[in-house]
């Protein structure tokens, strides 16, 4: 089996940091699996499960992917990936739910409490905090794969919360 490494970068967003990590990656001969950029405040985060080339080591993969320009002044980590590259039944995502309004203390963790009490599992979570006419307006985005038996009440228990909270709450079957 090829050898898989977790690239985790860290850095301040800059236009092509998306384009110069993958580009270089593929000049190594990696093969990239699953992958996942985003921008956090004025920082950006890259992670990505790599196949490996033989000859490509861990610690030199690192050191070349730190001596890009593109990475300067950013937090590089290679490492080892161990887990099951094989996505299982529970990341196929059957729902996209939104919830926005109001920044609300606490809705992440009450909204991913609701997801688990339906055996529902978060595949990917976004939060933003974006610019509104009324000042600002939160954002959270969930891609989840939800029980089919599960999802009528799970999906009513969310937009009840977002209600009760006087959130907007957007729901996409897939």
């Amino acid at each position: 089996m090829t050898a898989l490494a977790l690239v985790s970068t860290f850095c301040p967003d800059r236009v092509g940091l998306v384009s110069g990590v993958t580009s270089h990656l593929f000049e190594q001969g990696i093969n990239l699996r699953d992958a996942t950029f985003a921008s956090l405040g004025s920082g950006a985060e890259f992670s990505a499960v790599c196949e490996l080339p033989e000859a490509l080591t861990v610690a030199d993969l690192q050191g070349s992917l730190s001596a890009l320009p593109v990475l300067a002044g950013a937090e590089v980590k290679v490492t080892r990936f161990t887990y099951d590259p094989q996505p299982g039944p529970q990341v196929l995502v059957t729902h996209r739910v939104e919830v926005s309004g109001g920044d609300q203390p606490g809705l992440v963790a009450r909204l991913s409490e609701i997801f688990t009490q339906f055996d529902a599992n978060i595949v990917r979570l976004d939060a933003q905090t974006l610019p509104d006419r009324s000042g600002e307006r939160y954002v959270l985005r969930f891609a989840v794969s939800i029980p089919p038996e599960r999802a009528d009440v799970c999906l009513s228990a969310v937009a009840n919360t977002a209600e009760t909270l006087a959130l907007t709450c957007r729901v996409e079957g897939l």
